[in-house]
C-alpha cells in the first residue's frame, strides 16, 4: 500500500505542479489586477490547501488502487479519477495560461461533476477513499464560486 500511496500522491502533487508552471508566473500580474469577490482568500492560501488537497487525493486514488486492477470497479474508479485530475489540471492553463474566467469556468463545473462521479465510483469500491475527496470537492465548490465571482467582476 505505501508504494501505491507514495506512486498516487506524488502523480497528484506532479499535476499541481504543471498546473502551477501557468499559474505561479500569472498571479503577480495579470491575477492581481482582478476585481475579486469580498470572499476571496489571500493568494497565499492557495499553495498549501492544494497540497494537502493533492495528497488526500493521492492516498484515496492508493486505497481503491489497493483493492487490485483486475476488479472492473476498481479500474472504472480511477479512470475516472484520472479524468477529472486531467481537469483539474487544465483548469490552470484556461484560467490562467489563457487568462479566462469564461474557460476556467467552464472547466471547473465539468470538474466538480467529475469529482462528484470519482466519489460514487470511489465509495462502490472503498468508502473511506470516498471520504478523503470530501475536502476536495467542497474546496472546488468554493473555487468555483470564486472563479464565478471573478467572471462577473471582470466581463
Amino acid at each position: 500500500m505505501l508504494i501505491k500511496a507514495l506512486i498516487a500522491i506524488v502523480l497528484c502533487l506532479s499535476a499541481g505542479g504543471i498546473g502551477a508552471t501557468v499559474t505561479t508566473p500569472a498571479i503577480p500580474g495579470w491575477y492581481s489586477t482582478l476585481v475579486k469577490p469580498s470572499f476571496s482568500p489571500p493568494s497565499w492560501v492557495f499553495a498549501p490547501a492544494w497540497t494537502f488537497l493533492y495528497i488526500l487525493m493521492g492516498l484515496a486514488a492508493a486505497m481503491v488502487w489497493q483493492k487490485g486492477l483486475q476488479n472492473p470497479q476498481v479500474r472504472t474508479a480511477l479512470v475516472v479519477f484520472l479524468l477529472q485530475l486531467i481537469l483539474n489540471m487544465v483548469w490552470s492553463f484556461l484560467f490562467f495560461g489563457m487568462r479566462s474566467p469564461l474557460y476556467g469556468l467552464v472547466d471547473i463545473l465539468f470538474l466538480w461533476v467529475m469529482i462528484l462521479v470519482t466519489i460514487a465510483q470511489f465509495s462502490k469500491v472503498s468508502l473511506p477513499a470516498a471520504v478523503l475527496l470530501i475536502p476536495y470537492i467542497l474546496w472546488v465548490t468554493f473555487a468555483a464560486g470564486l472563479n464565478f465571482g471573478i467572471f462577473l467582476l471582470n466581463k
